[in-house]
């Protein structure tokens, strides 16, 4: 929804002058605070357009937008229209650099609660018991552009900015806990690899391309990180129903000046679903913003998004090691069963962006926002980060002044000495923007550990020699990767080997292929035979000794049951269905707090229930259960010529409307639950009645076993897995 709801729009042009709506009650603005973090007023929204004419950018009114000044009717333009020249020159620098990765974006406001169970380790004071923090989301894909979709098969951002008593922390991560490079410094050199090939710039948003898999098979510190983008990982369902991780390590410091090491991790409460690839392809030529807008639909629907925050703690000892595991090689992770997650805090996401732009698109993040009680490690891939994230904005965001955005502006007093420079917001009092002084007072005064001074913990830097080179402890580049992939389950594994059948089935340079699949045999024999067959390929032998090791279980997605809190559901019905069936299907859904979307024949109602998406308009990959409230007749607009998802009439025959049988024959083949008041409505479409996963039974019951089922996500056992 794009307008207030208590505003019905007119047929007409409107002609009275009235001021601007106000935004929707799903939706938050920025907190009204200065350039200097203080508090500005109580409305958030006296930053947006005011009164009830149109002006120009100095507030003088206009009473013509639509016509140049021009020297008669059929005249030249003349060069003296201020307003045309306002307008078009606004509009001509509209668009700022998008970002260099992560540019495609989606966030949303939210409220990080604090357990109280950090405060052992740490004295971030955002993380003492009962605190509440304002926070800002920002999930992103790392490849594509900014218009590319929402589901490609790649990694994801997870940056959330913590609005703290103490200034802002930004926890900025991925959603898998691992990385592509040891060091920084090749950065630019993986981005280069798996962005579109320089010469034709193509392909959009997709890794599946001679350079990116040149680049990992070469460098294979990648292959941890690439086996997880293979999996299911890399395709992650919702935004809401993904994992987020902190990569690196990172020092906490106590009270009392302590320290441990800790890996951060979000831990969504509706679970951990990924879409198959076949779905991630259609949804992405259905509808390229099918995560954004189901999560601003969520939210805006009451079904609040919600991730737990973890960390795993460990010694600070000398050595910065666990378990054999260097705590400071970002391409390591630790085994949750080694280190358990222990839960600090609840965030909740309750609020849409007011405007995308200001909010989603001017956002910043930097590593090197921390706060008492935060300090970072000498991971080298995260001390370029230090770096990256501040050059950027400056490129991004016109100058210096980016932290004065309202999106990025802090919730605490600033006081800087920093003066002038692109887009200042402040205006700056006094004389005397340097220390020490006299004519100002002195101020501002340094501000010691006792009155929140951000102290760096005086860490042992050891006697050494300036050297380019990493510790021999990061040497070790597949028995992770190979704990990864013998941790999944038999479908995971299936999963895997077809994407990376797919992937480098794409690429066209033979030796690519040959090497990748060198690295694929250092990791799993049976992951190399699988895809080397699919490619038509000899499956090579190891040539690196890598230990086995233990699975760990924690790594899978399949298997664990979650709640079912905002999942969809299509009920499918038309002119002949039982409209008290139709409607005890609604209310059980919804009493299951599950999403109802009733698909009819045409648009508005189908007895007494309004339609949500037609025949025309809907598909199988926009919902995660299917119902049918009886069988379905070909619509009247069931004509191959009007739409050639109607397909061949006569092949397909007239029992149930060909886009439905379509919808259906997705849905089981992506083992997804499906339920309907009869047999007959089944196998009317062409499916087996009595197949797994396929529920029949008298109205409402449906859905309580629908449900049941989508606590597993899908009905993975419809299909026998090839796995080995």
């Amino acid at each position: 929804m794009s307008h207030d709801a208590s505003y019905t729009p007119p047929l007409e042009e409107p002609t009275d002058p009235r001021g601007p709506l106000p935004p929707t009650p799903d939706t938050r603005a920025p907190e009204m605070r200065t350039a200097t973090g203080a508090e500005a007023g109580k409305d958030p929204n006296a930053r947006a357009q005011q009164g009830d004419y149109l002006t120009t950018a100095v507030g003088r009114r206009v009473p013509d937008t639509d016509h140049s000044l021009r020297a008669g009717d059929r005249g030249p333009t003349l060069l003296q229209d201020h307003h045309l020249r306002e307008k078009i020159t606004h509009f001509d620098h509209e668009r700022i650099p998008e970002r260099v990765v992560h540019a495609r974006g989606t966030g949303a406001h939210g409220t990080f609660t604090a357990y109280g169970s950090a405060e052992s380790i740490t004295r971030a004071a955002f993380l003492k018991k009962g605190v509440e923090t304002p926070v800002f989301l920002r999930f992103s894909t790392v490849l594509g552009s900014r218009g590319s979709a929402d589901t490609p098969r790649d990694t994801r951002g997870f940056a959330v900015k913590f609005y703290t008593s103490e200034g802002n922390f930004d926890l900025v991560g991925n959603n898998i806990p691992v990385f592509f490079i040891q060091d920084g410094i090749k950065f630019p050199d993986v981005v280069h690899a798996a962005k579109p090939e320089p010469d034709r710039e193509i392909p959009q948003a997709a890794s599946a391309h001679d350079t990116f898999w040149d680049f990992v098979s070469l460098h294979t510190e990648a292959q941890h990180h690439t086996l997880w983008n293979m999996s299911d990982r890399g395709l992650p369902l919702s935004l809401r129903t993904m994992e987020g991780f902190g990569v690196h390590t990172f020092r906490v410091i106590d009270e009392a000046g302590a320290t441990k090491l800790v890996k951060w991790h979000w831990k969504p409460k509706a679970g951990v679903h990924s879409t198959l690839w076949e779905e991630a392809q259609l949804i992405m030529g259905g509808d390229p913003d099918f995560q954004r807008r189901d999560l601003y639909g969520a939210i805006e629907g009451g079904h609040l998004p919600q991730w737990e925050l973890g960390v795993q703690v460990f010694d600070d000892t000398e050595d910065q090691m666990f378990s054999g595991i260097d705590l400071l090689d970002p391409t390591k992770l630790v085994p949750e069963e080694l280190a358990p997650v222990q839960p600090v805090g609840l965030l909740t996401l309750d609020a849409n962006p007011t405007n995308f732009f200001a909010e989603v698109e001017q956002v910043m993040f930097n590593p090197g926002h921390l706060v008492p009680g935060i300090d970072v490690v000498n991971d080298a891939l995260l001390q370029a980060r230090l770096f990256s994230y501040v050059d950027t904005q400056i490129t991004r965001l016109g100058g210096p002044n980016f932290q004065q955005l309202p999106i990025n502006r802090p919730h605490v007093d600033v006081n800087d000495n920093q003066r002038d420079g692109f887009h200042q917001h402040a205006v700056h009092a006094g004389v005397a923007p340097y220390r020490p002084n006299s004519l100002g007072a002195g101020n501002p005064f340094p501000a010691p550990a006792e009155q929140g001074g951000f102290v760096d913990h005086p860490a042992v830097v050891a006697a050494s020699q300036t050297v380019r080179a990493v510790p021999a402890s990061f040497a070790d580049h597949y028995s992770q990767a190979r704990m990864f992939y013998r941790s999944m389950t038999p479908v995971e594994k299936d999963h895997i080997v077809s994407a990376y059948t797919f992937e480098l089935g794409k690429c066209t340079v033979p030796v690519v292929r040959e090497r990748q699949l060198q690295c694929l045999a250092n990791i799993d024999a049976d992951l190399c035979a699988a895809v080397a067959l699919g490619l038509g390929l000899p499956a090579p032998k190891a040539t690196e000794k890598v230990a086995d090791v233990e699975p760990s279980p924690a790594l899978s997605q399949v298997g664990k049951p979650f709640p079912v809190d905002g999942r969809k559901v299509a009920i499918v019905c038309d002119e002949r269905s039982d409209d008290a069936t139709v409607t005890a299907l609604v209310k059980a859904v919804e009493k299951a707090s599950m999403v109802p979307f009733v698909v009819g024949p045409h648009g508005g109602q189908v007895g007494s229930v309004e339609v949500d998406k037609t025949f025309a308009t809907a598909r199988s990959v926009e919902f995660d259960a299917i119902v049918l409230a009886g069988q379905i007749a070909p619509a009247p607009d069931a004509v191959p010529s009007y739409d050639a998802r109607n397909g061949d009439q006569a092949a397909l025959g007239t029992q149930t409307d060909p886009r439905i049988a379509l919808m259906l024959g997705e849905a089981f083949r992506h083992c997804k639950a499906i339920g309907a008041v009869s047999a007959e409505a089944i196998t009317s479409a062409g499916l087996p009645a009595d197949a797994k996963g396929v529920v029949v039974a008298d109205g409402a019951a449906i859905i309580d076993q629908v449900a049941e089922l989508l606590t597993l996500h899908r009905v993975w056992d419809r299909y026998p897995t090839v796995a080995r």
